[in-house]
């Protein structure tokens, strides 16, 4: 839901120096040719050089078809202008109870979790329920396919080809088969929406069942948000508000003030609650 907002919408354009510099080892067939298909076929040689397994090429990519709607969503982005006030007061309510219960309910598990990354239960929660309801809206768009049609497309084709190859590395790993990938519209995935690479670099295996699963247990889910926060330098007991080193980095997680100022209000309320 959110996440659109907050990793990508807000940030069209602001791709990496490293993912500009690194350009496809096969670039024959351009973004935006009018050849999907061979587009396709170049890319797929090009995971294969990449180190990514036949196997995972063949699952990960059979049948997969440019999809409109995602550009259509692409071009139609608006820039987020509601104020704090209109966001958070539209955002928080109807979440704190839920977010409350949660807290209760993996109460021990958040206790762990900021022993181990230093960030506390609150802040978690209070991203999981902004971001999905709680799991509950996690996106039901075909992952790979989202990702291979940005990827085609010519505004960041860079950007969306490194996630769409981090893609087919979550598929090699075994964390997730190709038909489980779905989520937002334009690549995130799971409870608190990761990006693909996101997932290969901070995504954990909590409960130690062997999968680092960021769509259905949440363990893994929180877990794996604190290490992405710890990752960006989120220092354990201290403050999150705004003006906080620990503010700087919720902005890391959403380049937008209004949502980064509206997980920690969401954390702190969570924080009074009985």
């Amino acid at each position: 839901m959110t996440s659109t907002i907050s990793r990508l919408a807000l940030a069209a354009f602001a791709i990496s120096a490293s993912i500009l510099s690194a350009q496809p080892a096969f670039a024959a067939v351009a973004c935006g040719s009018g050849n999907f298909d061979a587009w396709l076929a170049e890319l797929k040689t090009d995971a294969a050089a990449k180190g990514i397994s036949q196997q995972a090429i063949a699952t990960g990519l059979a049948g997969v078809t440019l999809d409109p709607s995602v550009l259509n969503r692409d071009r139609s982005q608006k820039v987020f202008s509601q104020t704090f006030e209109e966001f958070s007061g539209r955002m928080v309510p109807p979440r704190l109870q839920r977010g409350s219960d949660k807290m209760k309910q993996y109460g021990s598990v958040l206790s762990r979790i900021e022993q181990a990354y230093g960030v506390p239960g609150e802040v978690l929660v209070a991203i999981w329920g902004l971001e999905t309801d709680y799991g509950v809206n996690t996106g039901k768009f075909a992952t790979i396919r989202s990702l291979a049609t940005l990827a085609y497309d010519c505004r960041r084709s860079e950007l969306f080809r490194a996630e769409l190859m981090d893609a087919l590395r979550i598929v090699q790993r075994g964390d997730l088969a190709p038909a489980e990938m779905k989520g937002a519209w334009a690549g995130e995935l799971g409870q608190t929406q990761f990006m693909p690479s996101s997932w290969m670099k901070y995504a954990v295996d909590f409960d130690g069942n062997g999968k680092r699963d960021l769509l259905h247990n949440a363990p893994d889910v929180l877990a794996s948000t604190a290490n992405y926060l710890a990752g960006y330098g989120w220092q354990k007991g201290k403050d999150w508000q705004p003006g906080s080193p620990n503010f700087e980095v919720l902005k890391q997680w959403n380049k937008s003030e209004v949502y980064s100022k509206t997980i920690a209000y969401f954390a702190a309320q969570l924080a009074r609650a009985p």
